[in-house]
This record gives C-alpha cells, structure tokens and sequence, in this order.
C-alpha cells in the first residue's frame, strides 16, 4: 500500500501520535535515565511530556484552527542520552530543563535570543547533533554481536518494513523487542501504575552550561525550526512567538516531574498537516486534536511501557533506539558536511561531540560547538588573510571577478 495513502483527519491524528511515541520513547527514557533519573522519575518524565506537549496542541489547534503539533525533543533525549553524570545529580538536570523552558520563553518574547541561535551555522548546529547521535546509532551493530538471537529479530523487522512501510519500520522493530521483553521479563504490578514523581529543580553551573545551553539549542535547530519549514512547506503559517510560549511554559510546567523539553513536531508534523490527513485544508486541525487525544491514552500506558523498557535484556531496547535515530543521523550528516568549506569545522564539531568527553563537569555537546565555532572563525580568518596569487603575465590589482 502506497504511503500517500489519503486518511481522514482523525485516523491521522492518530497515526501520527502512535508513530511519534513509538519511534522515540525509548530515545527519551534513556536520556533521563542517563542524567539520573530512576526508573520510577523516568517513567514520570515520559508521563509528564505525553500530557504537556498534548494540552498544548489541543490548545494551540483550538486557538489557531491549524493543524500544529508538539512533540518532546528527541534530539534533546539523545543528547541527554550520551552524558556522562551531571553535577548536582538529577536534581541539577531537572534545573536545566526548567532553564531550558525560560530560554525558550525569552525567545517567544525576546526576539534577539532567536537571532543568538539563528547566527549559530547551521552545518556547526547538525554537526553537534550527528555527533550526539552517531554512539547511539551503534548500538544496532555492537547489540547485534553480542546478542544476536534477541537482537536479529528486531533488526529483521526494522529492514523489511524499511523497504514496504518505511513509517511503521520503526514501530515494528520496536514493537517486536517489546514482545520478546514481555516474554521473558518480570514486572511488578505496582510498576504499570501511571504516576508523578516531583524532583524540587536545583541549579549548578556545569549543568547549565553542559546541559541547559545545549538542549535549548538543539531542540530549536533541529526541531523548531523544522517544525515550521515543514508546516510552511503545506501552506500554513505557524504561529511562532504563541508556539514557542505554549512549548516553553509546558516545558518549565513539565521539568519538576521529568519532562526534559517539549517543542514543535517536525517530522511527524508532516502526518497531520499533509495530504494524508484529507483534502479538506481548513479541516486538518482535527487531526491535530486528534493526536492529542491520543496521547492523553498513551500517557496512560507510558508507565507500563516503561517498565518494560527497564526490564529488557541488555542491547535490546539500545538496538531499536538506534535504528529509531539512523534516518535523523543520516539527515544530520548529509547537512553537516554539505558546505566544502565548512567540513573542517563541521567534522571537527562531530568528533568532539561523539567521544562524550566531560571537561570542568561539562558535556561534550557543549565543548563541539565551541571547538567548531572557534576553528570555523580561525580558518575563515586564515583564508581571508592569503594574498590573492595572480596568473602570469596579469596584475594583480585586474583580477577581480
């Protein structure tokens, strides 16, 4: 069946919240598992951001009758996902995210914050996030070694739905690993019950600088920005300082109880603002309405599939989460070294981001954009510094083009 298949509004809605949750869930537990969360915080995190990004598209698609939808920043789980401890332990991770939240804010309501990360080079910007990315996406192949029975099956699905279904290839591998960790696992009861975990916000400085910093802006570079490409891409007009104000309130709203950063969807916008959400342009906001919905019901679910995620065997669930991020580490990569003449600096970002090296208590994200933004300016600097070499036999003073 073709993928351009043409659903109604609702069933659009719907699609896009289960392909949304499904390809990234395990994405955002490991991030807040990494900064310190316990299974019990990281399940409430996973709760918190289901419910926050939905009232916020519900709201938003009432308000503006369009078919906005939010989503929790995957890149910013990846990136949470390949630190290395935070000063101040989970308690400093959850002021991050609410500083993350402000950051946001103070760009819906200050424009010039936006212009700090617009002046940001974008080759500089996918760098740090493919760099973020790439130790993830190994997980596939070294899970695939040293697990083969339990991890092939997964990995099998992943590459023929690839090639039939490419939007559900995700979800299939997923939903595969999630069956064999059912048969295998034991949960407790008590485990499957939706709840809140509150973590009173502390700050440090290394944890603002190494985590807050970089997950502002890889969340606004690498999804809301697309976000609203894709949406002016279908002929809409997002709404950007209201988005922006709906996402950051809910973020800070969402930080006490784990949620790290919900944002603007961009890939999974595209399900509901699309022909595949009907013909009728001025109804496509009921998908979005739908969506919401739907992850209200998931969010009750969320506690259970946590459970399940921490239950798995070893390489499993790291599996499907790196074949989850291939496509957006393929998208980054080709954006990245894209520009011949920015490709030094470019790698150079990737490296430092991709060996998680921890300087001062301070992530290696942060470190990659500095080093690239520092040898992109030297090397500029260099190339505008050489003398212009004139061909024999003209002045240099006529070679102009």
């Amino acid at each position: 069946m073709s993928e351009e298949t043409t659903h109604g509004p609702v069933v659009a809605g719907i699609v896009t919240a289960v392909v949304g949750f499904s390809s990234s869930f395990v994405v955002c537990l490991a991030g807040l598992t990494a900064v310190g969360a316990t299974g019990r915080q990281a399940a409430s995190g996973l709760l918190t951001l289901l419910v926050t990004q939905a009232l916020g598209m519900l709201w938003l698609a009432l308000r503006y009758r369009m078919p906005l939808t939010l989503a929790w920043s995957t890149p910013g789980a990846a990136l949470l996902a390949t630190t290395t401890g935070v000063t101040g332990g989970w308690s400093a991770a959850v002021g991050a995210f609410v500083a993350t939240g402000v950051l946001i804010v103070l760009t819906a309501l200050v424009p010039k914050v936006g212009d700090l990360v617009a002046a940001i080079p974008h080759s500089l910007a996918r760098a740090m996030l493919a760099g973020v990315l790439l130790p993830l996406c190994l997980a596939p192949v070294t899970a695939l070694v040293d697990a083969p029975a339990a991890v092939a099956p997964v990995v099998l699905t992943w590459l023929v739905l690839l090639r039939l279904a490419p939007r559900w290839a995700v979800p299939g591998a997923l939903l595969v690993a999630l069956v064999a960790v059912v048969a295998t696992a034991r949960i407790e009861t008590a485990d499957l019950v939706p709840h809140l975990a509150w973590t009173t916000p502390s700050w440090s400085l290394s944890a603002l600088v190494g985590i807050a910093l970089p997950l502002y802006v890889v969340t606004m570079a690498s999804q809301n920005v697309p976000g609203v490409a894709v949406m002016s891409g279908f002929g809409y007009r997002v709404p950007w300082r209201a988005s922006l104000a709906v996402t950051g309130i809910g973020t800070i709203a969402g930080a006490p109880t784990g949620g790290h950063a919900i944002n603007l969807a961009a890939i999974s916008a595209a399900l509901a603002a699309g022909p595949t959400a009907g013909p009728d342009r001025s109804r496509r906001w009921i998908a979005s309405v739908s969506a919401s919905v739907t992850y209200l019901v998931l969010a009750v679910a969320s506690t259970a599939l946590a459970a399940l995620v921490v239950a798995a065997a070893d390489g499993v669930m790291q599996a499907a989460a790196g074949l989850a991020l291939l496509g957006t580490l393929g998208a980054a990569l080709g954006e990245a070294l894209a520009d011949p003449r920015e490709r030094e600096a470019a790698a150079a970002t990737l490296v430092v981001a991709a060996s998680g090296v921890s300087v001062l208590g301070i992530g290696a994200a942060f470190w990659a954009l500095l080093v690239g933004l520092l040898l992109r300016t030297f090397l500029r600097v260099g190339r505008l510094a050489e003398p212009t070499v004139s061909a024999p036999g003209t002045s240099s003073t006529s070679s102009r083009t």
